[in-house]
């Protein structure tokens, strides 16, 4: 699947704001920064993304085809951490207890439990699946949550353009060519692996079995859950968040030394390929809630290319809003 290239960057005041903020930023210099960012990284290919700076008098927000709906991967885990903390707080489940992991739940792009067999915590579950991307990880979590639960609490959270997958390796049959509803298991994996086969590939952005949303989803997402109004308990917003901080795409982009929560999220399918990275940083006291994604199809030898070209986008960005608030 090819996405159209979009390449018109726009900076503009967030419908909380005033106008004077628009006058302020562009007198200080932060604004005119923040648009130059904005427009780099909206000439990367199939670019969508959206900035909302929470300042206390002068609130912001930088955009870029907000309203996109792309292939968003791994990050549409935020929504499954949520859920299964919910399911902790109503006493379904609990953090400590075991989880299985074997050949009935193994998925693709598993790096902690690829090769293990036995139950771990599920905690450590949950952290596998920030932390690392373990689809496995996500795989058990889902089940454990429960998909229409999860999919209600995209709903509660007004996100209109994001959809999940029934689980990891129900996607991947699918793409693969599989019927709706069918999971070809872990040796329909591994077979896999030497790439999808031909003739059967379905794209990755569908309105079957994929990871989808919009940067105005995430960005509302993430305003919102880093608040609090989906759980009932301090502490478990706290769990949340310790988690959420554990993305390893967060000390690539973010400023140094600054707080943030995110998930990302990739893909490489028969010729497509997505970056995804939706958050939210603390600079000061000011939330900086952010969403950059890119789909592109071409060979996968360019992906390092463009893999390098959208962090620093992304890190550029970035930079450019922790000053504009600072």
């Amino acid at each position: 699947m090819t996405l159209d290239r979009r390449t018109l960057a726009v900076l503009a005041v967030s419908a909380l704001a005033t106008p004077a903020i628009a006058s302020r930023a562009a007198a200080q210099g932060g604004g005119a920064r923040v648009q130059a960012a904005v427009a780099r990284f909206a000439a990367l290919p199939s670019a969508s993304c959206l900035v909302v700076a929470e300042h206390p008098t002068t609130p912001w927000q930088a955009a870029h085809q907000p309203a996109a709906r792309l292939f968003v991967g791994s990050a549409i885990k935020t929504f499954i951490l949520a859920q299964v903390l919910r399911e902790v707080e109503a006493g379904r489940l609990s953090e400590d207890q075991q989880m299985t992991i074997d050949d009935t739940v193994r998925s693709l792009s598993s790096p902690v439990f690829l090769n293990l067999t036995g139950t771990t915590p599920a905690r450590s579950v949950l952290e596998a699946m920030i932390a690392h991307s373990d689809n496995t990880a996500t795989d058990v979590a889902l089940a454990a949550a429960g998909v229409d639960r999860v999919r209600a609490l995209i709903a509660e959270a007004g996100l209109k353009a994001t959809q999940i997958p029934n689980s990891t390796r129900r996607l991947f049959s699918w793409l693969a060519g599989a019927p709706e509803g069918v999971d070809l298991g872990w040796a329909g994996m591994q077979r896999l692996v030497s790439g999808p086969p031909g003739g059967t590939t379905r794209p990755a952005l569908n309105d079957h079995q994929t990871m989808a949303s919009t940067s105005e989803d995430m960005v509302r997402w993430y305003r919102q859950a880093l608040r609090g109004p989906f759980f009932k308990k301090p502490g478990t917003l706290l769990e949340f968040k310790r988690i959420q901080a554990m993305a390893d795409a967060i000390v690539h982009v973010v400023p140094p030394d600054t707080i943030a929560y995110a998930k990302g999220g990739s893909i490489e399918w028969a010729g497509f390929h997505c970056f995804s990275l939706p958050g939210q940083m603390i600079v000061g006291k000011v939330p900086v809630t952010f969403c950059f994604t890119i789909n592109w199809s071409g060979p996968d030898d360019g992906v390092g290319a463009i893999f390098k070209s959208y962090v620093g986008a992304v890190a550029d960005v970035l930079k450019e809003a922790a000053q504009a608030v600072g």
